[in-house]
């Protein structure tokens, strides 16, 4: 059973790199992103490639350092190492990147006994990998034993998610994880995320796929370039898009029955460019923030 959620907190976080010739200039890739996750929720942050969600989550796991901000879990700050990640994991796009191909793929499994669970007998340890295969929809005696290039990238991606879940985290950063996997597969590890927040898990379900997004979360965070444009209640954020950029994405889909033509280019206005102030959300109605949404104060410095 999970130990219990934890509580994400993001407060104006932001990501500078350098840049150029001997590192004399920068590029901010991450700016002033400030949203939460409650303990037992999925929120989906949700963009185009390059705007910065993959930063983010490797800011949560403490794959890379905050610039300016404050991120915390649970109220405090994010410190890697072996605690750290007992109550924090992430699964990523490629799972064919997490193997070495000379070894079984059930050797991640000995590695996560090895540092968190080194006590246990092989009886116990035996049964509890083959409990989290199943939670999985795998069957162990299909998988278990077998080398990554005998598995499909379906089976090694759920046996990612296995050996997080071996560990009972509190949070879960779930980067892509379904852009490898057949139609039929991604319903069932959405279904599997679904069901683990109903123990408590928290879980950042970072996606380009609106669709997905939609099915999953009850929280919507949608960033473009770096900053927040839109967030709040997924169905307010999706039934009623207010900023341009997110009424784009929608555009984007293809739909069933109906010719697909390409959207229109994302407009823009003085508040959405203005710098500082640019970065600021409003409330337009209960959970429901947005930026340069083109209100009728749109341009007007926010009160």
């Amino acid at each position: 059973m999970l130990e219990g959620g934890l509580m994400l907190t993001l407060d104006r976080v932001t990501k500078t790199y350098r840049a150029g010739a001997f590192g004399g200039g920068s590029v901010t890739v991450v700016d002033r992103v400030s949203f939460d996750a409650a303990p037992g929720e999925v929120v989906s942050l949700i963009g185009e490639s390059g705007s910065g969600k993959s930063t983010i989550g490797r800011m949560i796991l403490g794959l890379t350092e905050v610039s300016d901000g404050r991120l915390t879990l649970d109220g405090k700050a994010v410190r890697p190492g072996k605690d750290f990640y007992r109550r924090v994991q992430g699964v990523f796009q490629d799972p064919f990147s997490c193997y070495n191909p000379v070894f079984k793929a059930d050797r991640v499994f000995a590695l996560v006994r090895r540092t968190y669970h080194h006590g246990v007998p092989d009886k116990e340890w035996a049964d509890r990998v083959e409990q989290a295969v199943r939670d999985v929809r795998l069957d162990p005696g299909q998988v278990l034993g077998r080398y990554p290039h005998q598995l499909s990238g379906g089976q090694l991606q759920r046996l990612l998610i296995a050996r997080a879940l071996l560990l009972d985290p509190g949070f879960l950063v779930a980067d892509e994880i379904t852009s490898m996997l057949d139609a039929s597969t991604r319903i069932d590890v959405l279904n599997l995320l679904a069901g683990l927040k109903e123990r408590g898990l928290g879980v950042l379900y970072i996606t380009h796929d609106l669709s997905l997004g939609t099915y999953l979360a009850e929280r919507t965070v949608v960033l473009r370039r770096g900053r927040i444009v839109e967030r709040g209640d997924t169905q307010k954020v999706f039934g009623n898009p207010l900023h341009p950029y997110t009424r784009t994405l929608l555009a984007a889909v293809p739909r069933l029955n109906t010719p697909w033509t390409l959207p229109e280019p994302v407009e823009t206005c003085a508040f959405h460019e203005a710098g500082e102030q640019g970065s600021d959300l409003r409330e337009t109605e209960p959970d429901h923030f947005v930026a340069c949404a083109q209100l009728p104060d749109c341009g007007r410095t926010p009160a």
